[in-house]
């Protein structure tokens, strides 16, 4: 509360300057068309290009002039600017994610491409925005809470929608290049136009990371977007679009408390790895009947396979087995076949609008891991806290499968969203859908086959009532719906299956989780739209959430029973002043996440038999970041700017015993563009500040933290042609 009481006095210091200062423009606008202009169009809440007053929901909005400006490396670097939402750096454009839940990379968020999912529903991966391309986003719009009432499972927390560049109208042309000290360079092209009825746009980027500040993080990354757009006629369009995108990395993993204070950046593992190869490829029809009626139909196909030895995996205990271990090498394979419809009418009765659809998803899947046996080297330390220098890896044990196993995954889902304004300043809006997901498995572990439905109806209601032309208010109800990915249903349950002697065990009755999201906010746009603020107040609870148990061998064992509960307070704003030369951006939530009923074990000799009342680990309870930017007169397409990204304390384990303190850190922006060509530099984490993204640790008083460092000081430059006609 302390922080967000500093940003609002700096604001409000900032505007009584502004007031006092003899160059104030005090006439503030007054007709509808200005006003009008003031709200932003978004098109995730509700499927259709919709102003920011008709939208009861918590939305927010990345422009492209913010994403070109950023000069980001990877993509947390934009979306966190967003308010609420706290996207984790795990390294090499890995990531978990943070909105409306703890840092968590459970498949509580949606991450859509131009609207449509990234990833087939019951194969959630949290680095799923790893394989997208940058240098290809028009916007980034980013809902906040549950929206399956319109997308379906799994988006509960979060709703991420990458918007691509749409081909230009006259020849466009751009290439750059940019570098750190620290190892890593990037080579960017695009080009896009118009000819005829033929419109094109094409975008690739290439990333290499060698010999960075850790030891093994290196990586490469390779991608490219391609867009056609054919106008058939005035009233209908066809549009193709495709993603091509290869990918590997090493996976430096974390590093122990002594190391991390130390800043000796030292990988215990020098074999681990993560690689990706993604292919998505659409086809889609648009045609306006009229101008209150329009249809589209988009048939699709994607194809990933995805691999890794992952350092997560690495399951080691200081008490049983000091210097042995255990980890995995697994891979992940799918292709998806599918079709969504959707149909938008509009009536002059009460200025109804009805958004309905339908979707049909086909995605057959393999998965299979095996066992990798390890030698651990120690640290010297007191005799159950010690800590692991490095691993070694001693048999391939091909031979020991811990999960393997082939599925065809169905999803078939229709939905229907109705607005109406009965009076001339409310607008009431509804939605339903209903999902059937259906699981058809052989795990060839156990020799079983079967077949796993998850079905739901999920509803939405929601009002905005907009009494003046500058301020708006909404109310809104969601439900949530999350399945358990098929990947945690078919892992073999800790101390069974390998090489314990013991029959393999499975999560066949996790349950799907279900969300009961409340909340309220408004909207606030004042002294002619220099000024605006948006805010949100929800609560929403979680029954049958997927949770997790640390194990002291670092395994994980799941539970989906119990309850949780979600509740905070959103906020974010701009104020431009000076004649629009000084931006300042802010933006944070306050939240609580709390294990509500949490049984952890039933035996009467486990010390630990419950998590009620505890708060969840890895969840702050205050984030943010904000911004002030300088676009001086006498330099025109000069800029400059100073982030501030702020993240507070949390608990490092389940049982709320040690929190890790947080970090306050100031990033750095500069760019220049004269005839085309533009330089710019940034400057990530001024101060040389020492801070984790994440810190975690078991349940028990031996138990030791992990530590996922971030960067030093790191300095960014770059270099970019800009070609257009139209200049």
């Amino acid at each position: 509360m302390k922080k967000i009481f500093i940003t609002l006095l700096i604001l409000g210091q900032v505007a009584i300057a502004q007031n006092n200062s003899k160059k104030k423009n005090t006439k503030i606008a007054q007709d509808s068309s200005k006003v009008e202009n003031l709200q932003e169009v978004f098109v995730t809440a509700n499927r259709s290009a919709s102003l920011r007053k008709e939208t009861p929901v918590a939305v927010s909005k990345l422009t492209a002039k913010t994403i070109d400006e950023t000069k980001a490396v990877a993509a947390y670097e934009i979306i966190n600017k967003t308010p609420g939402v706290l996207m984790v750096n795990l390294g090499n454009e890995q990531h978990s994610m943070s909105i409306r839940q703890p840092m968590t990379t459970n498949a509580y968020y949606l991450y859509l491409e131009d609207g449509l999912p990234i990833r087939p529903m019951g194969i959630f991966n949290h680095n799923a925005l790893l394989e997208i391309n940058q240098f290809n986003l028009q916007s980034i719009e980013v809902l906040k809470g549950p929206a399956s009432s319109l997308y379906g499972p799994e988006a509960v927390g979060g709703t991420v929608n990458l918007i691509s560049l749409k081909p230009s109208i006259n020849p466009e042309f751009k290439f750059g290049i940019q570098a750190d000290q620290w190892g890593y360079k990037r080579i960017q092209a695009s080009a896009g136009a118009t000819i005829g009825k033929i419109g094109f746009h094409i975008a690739g980027i290439s990333s290499l990371q060698e010999n960075g500040w850790m030891t093994f993080s290196d990586y490469n990354k390779d991608n490219i977007n391609a867009r056609i757009d054919y106008n058939i006629n005035s009233k209908t369009r066809l549009i193709s679009n495709t993603m091509w995108g290869k990918y590997y990395s090493d996976m430096s993993g974390s590093v122990n408390e002594a190391a991390f204070y130390n800043r000796t950046y030292k990988s215990t593992t020098d074999f681990t790895y993560r690689k990706s190869d993604a292919l998505r490829t659409r086809l889609t029809l648009e045609h306006d009947w009229n101008g209150n009626a329009s249809s589209y139909i988009t048939a699709y196909f994607r194809d990933n396979k995805l691999g890794q030895n992952p350092s997560y995996g690495i399951r080691w205990s200081p008490t049983v087995n000091p210097t042995s271990a255990k980890g995995e090498v697994n891979s992940n394979n799918f292709k998806s076949y599918g079709a969504i419809a959707q149909h938008t009418q509009k009536f002059d009765f009460l200025n109804t609008k009805i958004v309905g659809g339908a979707l049909y998803d086909y995605s057959p899947v393999t998965y299979w891991a095996y066992l990798l046996e390890m030698k651990a080297y120690l640290n010297p330390g007191t005799p159950g806290k010690q800590t692991v220098d490095h691993y070694e890896i001693t048999a391939e044990r091909q031979d020991v499968k811990l999960s393997n196993y082939t599925a065809d995954i169905f999803n078939t889902a229709g939905y229907a969203q109705v607005s109406i304004n009965p009076f001339e300043k409310l607008i009431v809006t509804a939605g339903a859908r209903y999902d059937n997901l259906k699981v058809n498995y052989n795990n060839a572990i156990d020799s079983s086959t079967g077949t796993k439905i998850y079905d739901k109806p999920t509803f939405k209601f929601g009002a905005n009532y907009n009494p003046v032309q500058f301020t708006g208010i909404y109310a809104n109800y969601a439900q949530g719906f999350a399945p358990p990915g098929i990947t945690s249903i078919f892992r073999a349950k800790p101390g069974t299956g390998g090489t314990t002697g013991k029959p393999a065990e499975f999560y066949y009755n996790l349950e799907p989780a279900t969300f009961n999201n409340y909340e309220i906010g408004g909207w606030l746009t004042l002294l002619g739209g220099k000024l605006n603020f948006d805010y949100a107040v929800y609560y929403m609870d979680g029954k049958n959430e997927l949770l997790s148990v640390r194990l002291p061998d670092n395994s994980t064992d799941y539970r989906s029973v119990g309850e949780t509960r979600h509740k905070g307070v959103e906020f974010g704003g701009n104020y431009k002043l000076l004649s629009n030369q000084i931006n300042i951006r802010f933006g944070g939530t306050v939240s609580e996440h709390t294990y509500i009923d949490f049984k952890v074990s039933d035996y009467p000799t486990d010390v630990l038999k419950n998590l009620d009342g505890k708060e969840m680990p890895q969840a702050p309870r205050w984030s943010g970041n904000s911004e002030i930017s300088y676009y001086p007169n006498w330099l025109p397409k000069f800029r400059t700017s100073v982030e501030w990204q702020s993240v507070g304390s949390y608990y490092q384990d389940q049982i709320n015993t040690i929190k890790y303190a947080g970090y306050d850190i100031f990033n750095f922006r500069a760019g220049y563009e004269w005839k085309g060509i533009e330089i710019y530099g940034n400057i990530i984490n001024i101060t040389d500040k020492l801070y984790a993204y994440n810190v975690s640790r078991g349940n028990l008083s031996t138990s030791q933290p992990t530590y996922t460092a971030a960067a030093p000081r790191t300095f960014l430059v770059g270099l970019q042609y800009n070609f257009s006609l139209s200049k």
